[in-house]
């Protein structure tokens, strides 16, 4: 055994050492992105991801090793969520003005992007299971997995399908948005709610706080609007 591979399997006894590289990979993600601009193809989120797909592929790694090692970030997920509040209650003002064409956002996007998923996955022929599992792709990972295990998808696809999203939703979104000529930090972050969920309201953060408060909005009420459409979606839709 090499040198190098007795100190890795030294290091691998410690268990926040994955905890610490996935920081350190996020830092230098968004250093970089920050350095160049925020180019949207390098969103730190999407080079983290890829960079630990790498990492974990290099080092023989299972998944659900490195998850085990740093579920803490997991858990953190929630707490995250509900700081969410504190720029959306800073804005609470601008929510009441324009409660009716959220309202009217909401229900086109949340609708859209179910019905999306449904059409294009009937386009390919995927299976019942599949179909069903990437019908929940703009709601937050929790509850897709949820909704899709408990409407005879498969959970773990589900979770992948809503990652993929979120990535391209954070990529793509804000770009899209500006080529519309749609500057507005309310409208934008909405948008990115509804459609990227998490990963769009990181992505929101970045363009203001208005925009992190309106996206953070979003993802919560769409979760709950495709929990309540997409079993009545599924029951007149030809699985």
């Amino acid at each position: 055994m090499t040198e190098a591979r007795v100190v890795w399997a030294w290091l691998q006894t410690h268990p926040g050492l994955w905890l610490v590289i996935t920081a350190a990979v996020y830092l230098l993600a968004d250093k970089l992105h920050r350095s160049l601009h925020r180019l949207p193809l390098l969103n730190p989120v999407l080079l983290t991801v890829l960079a630990l797909i790498g990492l974990l592929h290099a080092t023989g790694v299972p998944y659900g090793d490195y998850f085990a090692r740093v579920e803490a970030i997991h858990l953190l997920l929630g707490p995250a969520t509900v700081a969410l509040a504190v720029p959306l209650y800073l804005n609470l003002h601008q929510v009441r003005a324009s409660l009716v064409p959220l309202s009217l956002a909401l229900l086109v996007g949340g609708s859209v992007g179910i019905a999306s998923a449904l059409l294009l996955g009937r386009l390919f022929g995927l299976s019942a299971a599949s179909l069903i599992s990437f019908a929940p792709k703009s709601v937050t990972t929790p509850v897709a997995m949820a909704l899709a295990e408990h409407l005879g998808g498969l959970p773990a696809l589900a979770a992948g399908v809503v990652i993929l999203t979120g990535m391209f939703g954070a990529v793509a979104g804000i770009p899209l948005l500006r080529w519309l000529r749609v500057h507005e930090p309310m409208v934008q972050g909405f948008a990115l709610g509804v459609a990227a969920h998490g990963i769009g309201t990181a992505r929101a953060l970045q363009v203001s706080e208005t925009a992190g408060a309106f996206a953070g909005l979003a993802m919560g009420l769409n979760a709950v609007l495709t929990s309540i459409l997409l079993p009545l979606l599924l029951a007149i839709w030809p699985l």
